[in-house]
């Protein structure tokens, strides 16, 4: 929306007004991702356009949307009949190196942080970087402690399999990998392997499904099953708790067949009731996993 100028209700992308709300859409998070052009010293900058036009978005249009800064005020808001949304930063260039500028996001409604993007930034090294690269930074450390003590969901996708381990062994919260998918199904350094999920999992985080389709399949093609299949794999090794939805609607170039955006988000939810899921564990998958960690860490 900053490129184009458009905002949520003429949207051509993979998520508007009107497709979140055909989707029946109850939660969704607006990420800030300041492309790396302007890391060197003007991310915070582009950062603070972007939560300016998110606030906008949700002053423009009050009867359907609010802003949920916790677990409580999601439910709050489904029961008005609005969606909720959530403000994310994807990568700590943002930070610009200084925890104030942490607790300033925090005060500004950011309320999930993923610490890196692909490539290494003040906190530590995104996967692009290798596993040779080392873990987080003493700045990363210190930014895993603060956002423990302010409330904030941390976000391991795109780290480093060093720096992932970094954070689940100092975290005192369980944290979540926001738009991931499983390496055993598709071997791509930015998919989890299966000692991540079972990590994720036993600290009780979250895994939201990435639809990318060249990390759910070796050909780079994907259709609403491999999704499923990738949700299966989660919860075969992570249990029914640990499986969400991180789609990475309008972060991503292509989508699986039937999953064009987000108003086809309930055709996972008849394509798990096909393969005989319980209702129960499909509730969980389609929002109520995200929702138990929000209400956890943000209250």
């Amino acid at each position: 929306m900053l490129h184009s100028g458009k905002n949520l209700s003429d949207s051509e992308g993979h998520v508007s007004l009107e497709k979140l709300i055909e989707g029946r859409v109850s939660a969704q998070i607006f990420a800030v991702f300041v492309e790396p052009v302007f890391c060197q010293g003007m991310a915070l900058h582009r950062g603070l356009e972007m939560i300016d036009l998110f606030w906008g978005m949700l002053a423009e249009n009050p009867e359907a949307l609010g802003f949920a800064g916790s677990g409580s005020a999601v439910r709050d808001l489904h029961k008005q009949g609005k969606v909720a949304c959530m403000l994310a930063v994807e990568g700590g260039e943002v930070l610009q190196g200084s925890l104030a500028h942490l607790r300033t996001l925090y005060r500004l409604g950011v309320r999930i942080l993923t610490l890196t993007w692909n490539y290494r930034n003040a906190l530590g090294n995104g996967q692009a970087e290798g596993t040779e690269s080392g873990g987080l930074s003493p700045f990363g450390r210190a930014v895993v402690k603060e956002m423990n003590r302010l409330g904030m969901l941390i976000d391991v996708s795109h780290l480093n399999e060093p720096g992932f381990w970094d954070v689940l062994e100092l975290s005192e919260a369980p944290v979540i990998a926001s738009h991931s998918c499983a390496r055993v199904l598709r071997d791509h350094p930015r998919n989890l392997t299966d000692d991540q999920i079972r990590a994720i999992a036993a600290k009780g985080g979250v895994i939201g499904v990435n639809f990318y389709p060249g990390f759910l399949t070796e050909e780079g093609e994907a259709t609403l099953d491999d999704v499923i299949n990738h949700i299966e794999h989660f919860i075969a090794v992570g249990g029914e708790d640990c499986v969400g939805l991180g789609s990475d609607f309008d972060g991503i170039d292509s989508t699986p067949g039937q999953l064009a955006d987000c108003s086809t988000l309930p055709r996972i939810a008849h394509r798990l009731a096909e393969r005989g899921w319980p209702r129960e564990l499909i509730a969980k998958v389609m929002g109520e996993n995200f929702l138990r960690i929000t209400e956890r860490v943000l209250g």
